[in-house]
Parts: C-alpha cells; sequence; structure tokens
C-alpha cells in the first residue's frame, strides 16, 4: 500500500478493483482542510480516462505491471495473434480491446504486451511507427495556401490529413498518441 501523496505520473495502481496507470497528479493543501491529491488517471481495463480525488490519508495499492515483448502475426476471427519469439507462445487478444492499436499494427512488428498477473491489459504502441500509404488523392497544383492538407490511407486501412507533397507508396511516419501525421520515415 502506498499513500496517495506519493502518486506520480507513470505509476501503476489498483483501487476499488481497477487498475490505473496515473497520467497527471496535482496535490492541494489549504490551511483548514487535509491534502486533496488529483490525479488524472487511465483505466486500464476500459482505458476511460477520468479524474480522481484522494484525501491524503487515503492509501491505494500500488502495483507492477509485466511487459512481454511480442510479434504481431495475423488477425483471424476478430482476433489478433501475437507471438513470443523466445518461447514461440501465441496469444489472442479481441479486436475490441485493440480498438485504436491496430490502426497502427502491422504483420511482423514488434511490439509490448502488458499484464498484470495475467490479465492482458493492452499492447503498448512505440511513439510514433512507420507505415506505408496505400491510397491518397494527387495534389492540386497552386492550392499550397497554410500548409494545405490531403486525405491519404494508410496499409492498415487508417485514415488521416497529409501534406500535398505526400505521394501513394511513400512510407511516412505516424504519432500513435493521437494518429496524426509526422514526417516522411
Amino acid at each position: 500500500m502506498v499513500n496517495a501523496t506519493e502518486l506520480r505520473p507513470g505509476n501503476h495502481f489498483e483501487f476499488e478493483k481497477n487498475i490505473y496507470t496515473v497520467i497527471d497528479v496535482s496535490l492541494n493543501k489549504t490551511a483548514m482542510r487535509k491534502m486533496v491529491v488529483k490525479a488524472k488517471v487511465k483505466n486500464l481495463r476500459t482505458g476511460s480516462i477520468t479524474e480522481m480525488s484522494f484525501l491524503g490519508g487515503t492509501d491505494v495499492e500500488k502495483i507492477t505491471l509485466d511487459k512481454r515483448k511480442m510479434t504481431y502475426l495475423y488477425e483471424a476471427n476478430g482476433n489478433l495473434v501475437f507471438m513470443d519469439k523466445i518461447s514461440f507462445d501465441q496469444l489472442e487478444i479481441t479486436r475490441e480491446k485493440l480498438a485504436w492499436e491496430v490502426n497502427f499494427l502491422v504483420t511482423e512488428q514488434e511490439i509490448e504486451i502488458l499484464f498484470y498477473e495475467t490479465e492482458i491489459l493492452g499492447v503498448s504502441l512505440p511513439a510514433k511507427v512507420a507505415l506505408k500509404v496505400s491510397e491518397c488523392e494527387p495534389a492540386v497544383k497552386g492550392d499550397t495556401i497554410n500548409k494545405a492538407m490531403k486525405e491519404a490511407t494508410l496499409e492498415t486501412g487508417y485514415k488521416l490529413r497529409v501534406p500535398l507533397f505526400i505521394s501513394e507508396g511513400e512510407t511516412i511516419s505516424i504519432r500513435t498518441e493521437d494518429g496524426s501525421y509526422d514526417g516522411r520515415a
């Protein structure tokens, strides 16, 4: 157990049978009250981000998540199949659980899978991934005022806005946090 005042961004804790990761913390102490801890947290089971408040004396169960590097193989029957390169164990995670992450997964990509005891909580994507542009409309000459952008579809089926100079077949870098264009890969 750890006091809520000791929580820091990046910490993982269990509270009321849910597992959270801390995104941001602010401590507020006034003269006549106990310290109030306001933490912006992400529920690792549901993916929702909320703000929680704790009084200074509240204890939470600090936990450690296990991370295993695995390779994404393929999708079958609504499940994504991953393989451990050392033990060759295969693991299936439902597509619904990885609804956002599937936009950035390509075959033979190595990623980290987060575990708490035996429960699979999700995957940890790298900050940026390089993906190939499978479809994009041609640029219109002279349409270059104020960062002109156009629609592009990546090899995973994800659609985003890219600069006019990007053409079909190019490999570009994408930020996995918000799915935005980062640059040429």
